[in-house]
Order: structure tokens, then C-alpha cells, then sequence
């Protein structure tokens, strides 16, 4: 009887809880403020033979809109607390590239996933040094979208939390330039999420670590390093 062969993988509890439940909320509220940002920028004509003082579509899309902004911010204080508290993988240490090895691995993916010059995958347990680097720069994004869109609302509310942001516009140059660069933060969650989703699928075939069922339920399959054969 043969005996059965050890696996070459071994389990490692990598994302907790309160980090997918930041992920897909997170998710949920960029897809949200995206569709209806589009449309408070370039409205649809409704034909209707129903009086205007009747119809609130737009206002609906609005409302909706400063909703999930609101959940979105308290989202990204979850993520800021966790990123203090939370395990190594999630730490915000682990995204700003101090040490050599973390430039030398972002050299590494670079040359795998975008120049198509390098097979061998990182296999790093949490994010890569890229992928955590971009994270980074992708969370400053976040807060000024945030910071831009509620100097916006400043403008149209009483609300003494809105009003904190009422700086902005004056300080950016005008209501005008304001909704520009915040319209242009919407255009860079289509293309963060497009690659991103390209990305995690991608590393999920070639590392076969379960990069995306790992969102789920939190655990990663590490291979197990070969050891060295000595000539």
C-alpha cells in the first residue's frame, strides 16, 4: 500500500474578518458612487408625461450618492484602525517600500506581471511590495475623493460634518475645478477595479495560493519551499 504524499501546501489565516468585510463593502460603495456619480454628471433625460414636481429620480440619485459617501468614509476609518491593529499581512507598514527587499520584490512583479519577462512568482503571503505600494497610493485617492465630495456637499448642507470641509472649494480654486478632480477620481476606480480584478485572477492561476477565495474566507495556501540541492 503506498503511503499517501505529504501536501506541498500548508494553511495561513491571512485576512481577517474586519478586512473582508472593509474589501467588499468597499466594493460595494465605489460600484454604487460610480454609477450615480456618472449620472449626476451627465444626467439622463426621462421622458414622461408625469408632472416635474412628481418625478425625484434625480434627487433619489443624489441622495443615494451622499449615503453610501458616508458609508464609504466610516468604511475607510475601519480599514485605518485595522491597518494599526491589525495582523502583519494588513498593517500599513508593510505597504511604504522602506527596506531593499521590498524594492527588490516590486522589481520582481514588475517583471512577471507587466513585462512578461519573469516566471517565477513572489509567492508572498500577503500583498507583494507592488501590490501594497499601489494600495497605498489607491487609499490617498480614496481620502481625497472623500475630502473633494463632502467639500462639494458643504456647499448644499447644514450638516456640521459636511460644513468641516466647506475649506475646499476655496482653496482649490473653485466649485468647478473641485467637481473636476473629484469627477476624475471616479475614472480612477473603473480602471484600479478593472485591474485589480484582472490581477487577483491572474495570481490566482499562477500561484495557485487562492488569492481570491482568501477574500472569502481569509485563508491562503502557501507552497512550501524546495530545499536547496547542494552540488
Amino acid at each position: 500500500m503506498n503511503k499517501s504524499q505529504p501536501s506541498e501546501f500548508y494553511e495561513v489565516y491571512v485576512w481577517e474578518w474586519p478586512v473582508r468585510l472593509f474589501h467588499w463593502l468597499n466594493f460595494l460603495c465605489i460600484t454604487v458612487l460610480c454609477i450615480t456619480g456618472y449620472l449626476i454628471g451627465n444626467p439622463v433625460a426621462i421622458q414622461s408625461i408625469s408632472e416635474a414636481s412628481y418625478q425625484y429620480w434625480f434627487g433619489n440619485i443624489r441622495f443615494l450618492h451622499f449615503v453610501t459617501a458616508y458609508v464609504f468614509l466610516f468604511n475607510s476609518f475601519i480599514r485605518i484602525y485595522w491597518g494599526i491593529v491589525g495582523n502583519q499581512y494588513v498593517r500599513f507598514r508593510n505597504f511604504i517600500p522602506l527596506r531593499k527587499e521590498q524594492w527588490n520584490e516590486i522589481k520582481d512583479v514588475l517583471q512577471m506581471d507587466v513585462l512578461q519577462i519573469r516566471e517565477k512568482a513572489t509567492h508572498s503571503i500577503g500583498h507583494n511590495a507592488l501590490a501594497g505600494f499601489v494600495y497605498l497610493l489607491g487609499f490617498l485617492v480614496f481620502l481625497f475623493s472623500i475630502i473633494t465630495g463632502f467639500g462639494l456637499y458643504a456647499a448644499m448642507s447644514h450638516n456640521w460634518f459636511a460644513n468641516i470641509f466647506a475649506w475646499i472649494v476655496p482653496l482649490m480654486g473653485g466649485d468647478h475645478i473641485v467637481r473636476l478632480w473629484h469627477h476624475l477620481t471616479m475614472w480612477f476606480y473603473v480602471v484600479f477595479l478593472i485591474v485589480h480584478v484582472y490581477l487577483a485572477a491572474y495570481h490566482d492561476y499562477v500561484e495557485a495560493t487562492g488569492t481570491i477565495s482568501s477574500m472569502f474566507g481569509g485563508w491562503k495556501f502557501i507552497r512550501k519551499r524546495k530545499p536547496k540541492t547542494a552540488y
